[in-house]
């Protein structure tokens, strides 16, 4: 009777025996794994001047204000919201020096259902330039591009 109930939990494969148990702790084996698979992102932004990196996406992007971070009375981080998106702003401490570069060889693309000429001309309206107008792009939709403060590239698309 002992080696039913031993054996119930293992099924044959070929000439070995193979538990259908995960491993302690419920993880997979590593073999198992097929690829790194995300349900999101958010990206974090280290910037000069969080004030008007906060201003640039509240008033010109259109995203909401949530979490504020403030040591000693002063804004030293902030989430913001756009749909389901969020992205953080950091202000920079300047340990790494004052002249370092920011957004250099970046991009973040967002998608949205929203009409992207509509929302390039709030932009525009709100006071932000466009790095590139409204265009059709061979996968099929839209899309336009803009540059925060600090040079940080962000490209809004809607597909066809």
């Amino acid at each position: 009777m002992a080696a039913k109930k031993k054996a119930a939990g293992k099924k044959r494969v070929g000439k070995k025996t193979a538990s259908r148990r995960r491993p302690a702790g419920g993880r997979r084996p590593v073999a198992e794994l097929r690829g790194l698979q995300l349900r999101s992102a958010e990206p974090s932004l280290t910037v000069n001047d969080i004030e008007r990196s906060l201003a640039w996406y509240r008033d010109v992007l259109g995203f909401s204000v949530g979490e504020q971070h403030v040591r000693d009375g002063k804004l030293m981080g902030v989430e913001l919201a756009a749909g389901d998106v969020h992205f953080w702003l950091g202000q920079d401490d300047w340990q790494k020096g004052r002249d370092r570069k920011k957004g250099e060889g970046f991009r973040i693309y967002g998608e949205t259902r929203q009409d992207v000429d509509l929302l390039a001309e709030r932009v525009q309206a709100a006071g932000g330039t466009l790095e590139q107008e409204p265009h059709d792009v061979p996968w099929g939709g839209r899309a336009f591009s803009v540059v925060d403060p600090d040079g940080f590239r962000i490209t809004i698309s809607r597909s066809a």
